[in-house]
């Protein structure tokens, strides 16, 4: 019901005028396999591309290869425009929700830049004004955009992270939050024991004194108690980066120490979490 009144489509129109489920997942798989084709969208990799998945998996199509075979890729422009407002904000216009935080609403980001998307949510619109958002960053900061679409791939990611030397790198996500501009700097842990496609990543931003102070089995339990239940204990800064989708990493220097004071991101503090580290290994 919310899905029909936010597009205004009702059951009898998309009855006569669409197409059954098997029909319509015959012709998206048709056009995403399409070799040397890259998927893009606002916020597709954590719901978009779980949908099209599903879609395939119950009409018997592979549900992953779409993503990857015959040199096929996705990319996320939602990150890139998280990573353009931390990193290289400059000739973009970046609005405020209420709470005086960067909204990424794609049709916050499209009024305040002057693009028209007077019907957002409707599906054609959107995809206009993803477009345009995206030839916007690639007109205003191509140098951010052609890397970032670059190191969409997880074999350029992985190359980016060396564990053994802890190597700090930024690294943009909405787990870190608006109010710090969905960024911080991370140092590689580990690689995930059972998903190659993990690395466990610390905070150095955060409170690390839980690593030196915790036994194994406490870590892990804190590391998944709500927030809210934590009491007068510190969160345990460690977050797993998949590198098969698509997370914004890059050197520590694209950090540019201006940008880390408007963020409101220690460097100092992050260096010396990062010494502490390779220190007690």
């Amino acid at each position: 019901p919310g899905a029909a009144l936010s597009t205004r489509s009702t059951p009898q129109p998309a009855r006569e005028k669409g197409a059954h489920d098997a029909a319509f997942a015959r012709r998206i798989h048709a056009l995403f396999t399409v070799p040397k084709t890259c998927v893009v969208g606002y916020n597709n990799v954590r719901f978009d591309d779980e949908v099209t998945r599903n879609i395939f998996y119950r009409n018997f199509y592979d549900p992953y290869a779409w993503s990857w075979q015959h040199d096929n890729s996705r990319w996320d422009l939602l990150d890139v425009m998280r990573a353009c407002y931390a990193l290289r904000p400059e000739g973009i216009n970046w609005p405020e929700n209420d709470d005086g935080l960067p909204s990424f609403r794609l049709e916050h980001l499209t009024q305040a830049n002057g693009i028209e998307h007077s019907n957002a949510h409707d599906a054609m619109a959107d995809v206009y004004a993803t477009i345009a958002m995206a030839q916007l960053v690639k007109t205003r900061q191509p140098r951010l955009f052609d890397y970032l679409y670059s190191h969409r791939s997880k074999h350029k990611l992985a190359a980016l992270i060396d564990v053994p030397q802890m190597k700090p790198l930024v690294h943009v996500s909405g787990m870190f939050g608006a109010w710090r501009g969905n960024t911080s700097w991370v140092a590689p842990l580990a690689w995930h024991p059972e998903n190659r496609n993990a690395v466990i990543m610390v905070e150095l931003a955060g409170d690390i004194s839980p690593h030196l102070e915790l036994d194994s089995d406490t870590l892990r339990a804190r590391l998944y108690t709500a927030k809210t239940d934590l009491g007068d204990h510190a969160a345990v800064p460690v977050k797993l980066v998949h590198i098969n989708k698509c997370p914004v990493l890059a050197q520590a220097n694209t950090l540019r120490p201006e940008d880390a004071d408007r963020l409101g991101i220690n460097r100092q503090h992050c260096l010396d979490n990062l010494k502490v580290l390779r220190e007690n290994p």
